[in-house]
């Protein structure tokens, strides 16, 4: 498929019915479309495991961010989900 037009509406309304198109087909086969990750999100937690997070993460010289990131990679990669 091609996405060259002659006006922005001609490709606006070739790309709504490209995303519809997908929809549909997903639809169709019984699977979820793929999502897009923004790669941010909000967590929410006690302030005392936030302290203790902050905390650790200082110790180590390193951004609260990078702790939770290192902390869910350990989780992800070392569990089968299938079994959580």
């Amino acid at each position: 498929m091609s996405f060259v037009y002659a006006s922005v509406a001609d490709l606006k309304k070739a790309f709504h019915e490209a995303v519809e198109d997908y929809l549909e087909t997903c639809a169709e086969l019984g699977k979820d479309p793929e999502k897009t990750y923004k790669g941010s999100f909000n967590v929410r937690i006690s302030p005392e495991l936030h302290r203790k997070a902050a905390n650790l993460a200082s110790l180590r010289k390193i951004t609260l961010n990078e702790l939770v990131k290192k902390a869910i990679d350990g989780v992800v990669c070392r569990v089968d989900v299938a079994k959580w």
